[in-house]
């Protein structure tokens, strides 16, 4: 092995893109066989980044509620072709906007446009798959109200509850849209274990692979930890300081525990769970969290047609959707090999699983909005990855 390249291209990442903090670790057969951070923690570019830092995952937690969700199916708890109604009752009558049109900048339905009623329910695997027809509107003016009408106490499953009540883009089962699905399953599975999104996540991953440095709420502790957020400038390649209103959109209330986009996590501690998705379902310490039949279906795609063409848009180059990440369906766009699978975060962080080789990858950075690092960083450190694995 020899890693000199990613290094390289790592240390080199602040003075092509502007990166201003950046952490990398990948295993195989359970062992850090690589890591590397480069870049301050500080706006003032005064503060080396260390490992003690903590990233805001965003929707690189969506790895994690699938793999929760994927427990309980196979523990019989839960059905992949449930009917979401089953759990939430309140999905029980669905409406759909007469029309939207996914183009820039987004206008996201609301019941005072044209709707028509659903023609499908929702199910458990059209939320894991994007294909419930949901929106990703987090400022809608239910969630707004709910935050208003309960003093921003409001729990997981009261705020889910209310996004029942938000338009459709589509009809469910007929189109792929990115949406708050992973949000509604986090609500599902509190209503089928009688616990909290995070206690479950604590008793049942986190646990027992031996790793506790995962947070849903920014207390003081945390923020001391956190390295300054960064916004890109839409239209250009630029960076600015955040100002917090996208990044801090997704906790709708100070209760909610988001299971698109709400956890915190050291990269160390991340790896870990990653690790063990790449190890076919088994940690380091041993301990299974996924049987090897569940990693198959992480590795199995969803996607085709209509609902292809729409992944595309996302740019991600030779994979299609699955449960909840995307899956490599074509190996002449990557040297990494079919079937492998992961996702990301929307201030840049990187997850990636091969069970086929054992190998995972995760890298965390802290810029929101800015796509270049989804179409060529994220590639290049991948690509990178197995040259070094193969040197």
């Amino acid at each position: 092995m020899n890693f000199d390249k990613l290094t390289a291209y790592i240390d080199g990442l602040e003075k092509e893109y502007g990166v201003p903090a950046c952490d990398c670790i990948v295993t195989k057969d359970h062992e850090v066989v690589y890591r590397h951070m480069a870049g301050h923690s500080d706006l003032e570019k005064t503060q080396p980044i260390t490992e003690n830092a903590l990233y805001r995952l965003f929707s690189a937690t969506k790895v994690i509620t699938m793999t929760a969700v994927l427990q309980l199916i196979e523990r019989g708890e839960l059905g992949l072709y449930d009917q979401l109604t089953d759990y939430i009752p309140e999905f029980g009558r669905l409406r759909v906007a007469d029309e939207f049109k996914f183009e820039f900048p987004l206008h996201w339905p609301t019941n005072d446009d044209p709707c028509h009623l659903a023609h499908n329910s929702i199910r458990i695997i059209d939320l894991m798959t994007m294909t419930a027809g949901m929106n990703y509107d987090t400022f809608a003016p239910e969630l707004m109200a709910i935050k208003e009408k309960s003093n921003d106490e409001a729990t997981t499953i009261e705020v889910v509850k209310e996004m029942a009540k938000m338009p459709l883009l589509y009809d469910p089962g007929t189109s792929w849209g990115y949406s708050l699905a992973h949000d509604v399953l986090a609500a599902v599975i509190e209503v089928v274990t009688g616990m909290t999104f995070g206690e479950y996540l604590k008793k049942n991953i986190f646990e027992p692979i031996g790793v506790s440095d995962f947070y849903f709420t920014i207390d003081e502790a945390v923020k001391k930890r956190l390295p300054a957020m960064y916004a890109g400038e839409f239209g250009t390649t630029n960076i600015k300081p955040d100002d917090g209103v996208q990044a801090d959109s997704f906790k709708i209330t100070k209760n909610y525990e988001s299971g698109g986009a709400g956890l915190i996590a050291s990269v160390a501690d991340y790896s870990v769970f990653i690790d063990a998705l790449a190890n076919n379902g088994v940690a380091k310490n041993g301990n299974r969290i996924l049987s090897e039949d569940s990693i198959k279906m992480f590795m199995t795609p969803y996607t085709t047609g209509v609902m292809q063409e729409q992944f595309d848009l996302s740019g991600k180059v030779g994979y299609s959707y699955g449960l909840g990440v995307r899956v490599l369906t074509d190996n002449s766009k990557s040297k990494s090999p079919l079937g492998e699978f992961g996702w990301d975060g929307a201030a840049g962080a990187y997850v990636m699983a091969d069970p086929i080789n054992k190998v995972s990858i995760f890298y965390a950075q802290h810029i929101m909005g800015f796509p270049v690092v989804y179409s060529e960083i994220h590639p290049k450190l991948r690509d990178l990855v197995y040259e070094g694995l193969e040197a």
